[in-house]
């Protein structure tokens, strides 16, 4: 028992001896400090990689969820809810000792001084990551937004799901027939992967999910429109593009290619063509027709005298950082990187994973003194695009293939993308009771908007009025 206490005692006095040393040899050095703008793809997948690295993370986000966009459009269909697509930042991120997570949006940069400035405050940084990803977009035409919602966010997918919900219901209630047309046309403003996705899953709903749930119409005389100024699915191969557009046709999906839009409001669109301009009359339009990258990127280009590209993106070099300033990363949707033919890398989440894990390589091999990795190339696995039910396209360069075989495929990467095993679990199961059922148990019209025949009316106006 002597020696016990005596080694409890000489334990105590070297732990308290050690203790003011450990303060001052971090004081005298600190720890490499990270910055990671945004909590996509690039930024998440970023701080993870660095979880082994002598260095202390902190990860900024206006939200406090990553979101798995891929799935966003089965939100705005009512297959999923939000809570099944999105995972806690802090939370994916809690047994990471060296990161943390701050809610808070990044509005300026002070490149000299090292510092992401804040609406509120600021942060300091050795070495910054700039992932904050891309936002709608409308070709000059923002005014569209307010009537033909684009799927980009939580809220954009609520907002469509209540937009699709309330246009059967109005049209349940419409006694003219002219304006029930109206109601029950839908029109999808660009045929890539989205467009193709969210008019497929448009054409489930009216021809299997409601069509025994309404008593004055019949929801399988939906009209679905898919506009495009090219064709279906642009980046696939044509045959693919071809099987595609068969598998919407049998779904009571229309694809119009080859027009341009010239004009949206609450009523429709009017489209141009080689035959002249045409007006479709249509109470439900939604925006898939492209992107443009954050507004930070023409803020930290700014800074540092580069110039973005058409498209918003800020040219990096092939290591992913910004010429003249080594200690700053862009990667994901803000990046304009070119791939080896010459064209910038596509705006998809592998290539934003890839870049964040290459970012985290380069980092921790200057913290160690060694050899750089070569530069970023990107590994490109393929492209999954999914129809309707059972039916998908899978372009996986000379391996080509549609049907079960692609639907199958997709369903199992995209649960094995998903951050969290409790969404994944959660959304397996809302799949099979959905193929089972072809019941979508998300179906809630929420938010705010009219009631058909009138403005909406809370519960308790109800009552008084009664």
């Amino acid at each position: 028992m002597g020696w016990l206490r005596f080694a409890s005692t000489y334990t105590r006095v070297l732990n308290t001896r050690r203790a003011p040393l450990c303060a001052s040899f971090k004081r005298e050095y600190p720890m490499h400090r990270v910055v990671i703008v945004g909590g996509g793809f690039g930024g998440l997948y970023t701080a993870q990689a660095l979880k082994d690295l002598p260095v202390d993370v902190t990860l900024l986000d206006r939200r406090n969820f990553h979101l798995f966009q891929p799935l966003l459009y089965q939100v705005a269909t009512g297959s999923l809810s939000p809570g099944e697509v999105a995972s806690p930042l802090r939370s994916t991120l809690r047994k990471q000792r060296n990161a943390r997570v701050l809610l808070a949006e990044a509005v300026d940069f002070d490149v000299p001084g090292r510092r992401v400035i804040l609406r509120e405050g600021s942060v300091e940084y050795d070495t910054l990551i700039v992932a904050a990803g891309a936002r709608n977009f409308y070709f000059g035409h923002d005014e569209w937004s307010a009537v033909a919602p684009a799927l980009k966010s939580i809220e954009d997918a609520t907002a469509i799901r209540h937009k699709i919900l309330f246009a059967f219901e109005a049209a349940e209630r419409e006694t003219d027939p002219e304006k029930r047309r109206a109601w029950l046309t839908f029109v999808v403003v660009g045929a890539g992967a989205t467009g193709v996705e969210l008019s497929g899953a448009l054409g489930e709903i009216a021809h299997d999910t409601l069509r025994h749930d309404f008593r004055s119409i019949d929801s399988r005389d939906a009209r679905i429109l898919l506009i495009d100024g090219a064709r279906v699915l642009p980046p696939y191969p044509l045959d693919l593009a071809a099987a595609a557009e068969r598998s919407l046709i049998k779904l009571g999906v229309r694809a119009r290619t080859g027009v341009r839009v010239t004009n949206v409001d609450e009523h429709g669109v009017d489209i141009e063509s080689a035959n002249g301009t045409e007006r479709v009359e249509a109470r439900t339009v939604l925006w898939a027709a492209g992107v443009r990258a954050s507004e930070l990127g023409a803020v930290l280009a700014t800074h540092v005298g580069a110039q973005v590209d058409k498209q918003g993106r800020v040219p990096v070099h092939p290591d992913l950082t910004l010429p003249g300033h080594p200690e700053i990363f862009v990667i994901g949707d803000l990046a304009s990187c070119p791939h080896p033919d010459g064209k910038p890398l596509p705006g998809v989440a592998p290539v934003a994973m890839q870049q964040g894990r290459y970012a985290a390589r380069l980092i921790g091999a200057r913290l160690k003194g060694g050899t750089s990795p070569p530069p970023f190339h990107y590994h490109d696995k393929g492209s999954l695009a999914v129809i309707g039910r059972a039916s998908a396209v899978a372009d996986f360069g000379r391996l080509r293939f549609h049907g079960l075989t692609a639907w199958l495929l997709w369903l199992f990467i995209h649960l094995m993308y998903i951050v969290e095993f409790e969404n994944r679990l959660i959304v397996f199961l809302r799949w099979g009771i959905q193929y089972l059922t072809y019941s979508r148990g998300a179906r809630l019209i929420t938010g705010p908007g009219d009631l058909p025949g009138g403005r909406e009316e809370s519960e308790t106006e109800s009552v008084t009025k009664s």
